[in-house]
């Protein structure tokens, strides 16, 4: 078999080489970092269950038209996406007052938030990711000033379609970060989503109990990030509670499976 070619590693995914010339595979790492890297561990079965709730998300997304890099996915850790250019700047919707939004503001966690709120970041981990303007992205050639409307526009989207379906299953969508990239159809260039849409990338609570279901559970050593990351899985339909388990890490259930339900 021909090795992949790895063409970027970055904190929880790898990008090799697509078998079709205009694609990628990603691979989706069982690492979880926190801080710019200051706290890293393994946990076992992350990547796996990251790989099919962005997979579930993503699928669900084409399906409204949010256009996204999403083709299919190829095994439990790898997906075959398109190939984009992605825009160096990280987009943050936030809903309900958490995180670093609490730290400069001094709102209480938890505290809803008058309106939606969206952030840039520059995509940058030596300089830890600074919050930037609309001006310093534009100065910098980051990305036009059409360009981040359409970005603005996804991002809204994005948040909308994600709160429904989140609340669907008793779940609150508190934040969340996507990235987005330039994609060319013969001449055409279009802003689409890229990256991964999954627990590592939203801050997602319990509507009944306030639990975090997210990241924050390792960022602040709350354990139990595999049982919360599977149950997201469960309630959006991805895993069967019932199934036995099979060795390390999470059982999920297969496409042919659902299927036959």
């Amino acid at each position: 078999m021909k090795k992949r070619r790895r063409i970027y590693e970055g904190k929880a995914k790898i990008l090799y080489e697509g078998p079709e010339p205009g694609t990628l595979v990603q691979f989706f790492k069982d690492d979880a970092t926190a801080y710019n890297k200051q706290k890293h561990d393994i946990i076992d079965g992350k990547g796996v269950l990251n790989n099919r709730i962005s997979e579930h998300i993503f699928q669900s997304m084409t399906k409204i038209g949010i256009p996204n890099h999403f083709i299919r996915r190829m095994n439990m850790r790898e997906q075959l996406i398109k190939e984009v250019e992605i825009i160096p700047v990280e987009v943050i919707v936030r809903n309900i007052a958490a995180g670093t939004l609490c730290q400069r503001l001094g709102l209480t966690e938890g505290e809803v938030l008058p309106r939606s709120i969206i952030e840039f970041c520059y995509k940058k981990d030596e300089l830890n990711d600074p919050l930037v303007a609309e001006e310093h992205i534009t100065a910098f050639g980051w990305a036009s000033p059409q360009e981040i409307d359409d970005i603005m526009a996804l991002a809204i989207r994005v948040n909308d379609f994600l709160s429904g379906l989140f609340l669907g299953i008793g779940i609150q969508l508190v934040d969340f970060k996507i990235e987005l990239g330039r994609h060319w159809e013969n001449d055409a260039m279009r802003i689409i989503v890229a990256d991964e849409i999954s627990p590592d990338s939203c801050r997602l609570w319990d509507i009944k109990t306030q639990e975090k279901m997210d990241k924050d559970r390792f960022r602040r050593d709350l354990g139990g990030l595999v049982d919360a990351y599977k149950e997201v899985a469960n309630r959006l339909g991805i895993m069967q509670e019932s199934e036995p388990p099979r060795g390390k890490g999470p059982v999920l259930v297969s496409d042919n499976d659902k299927a036959k339900d």
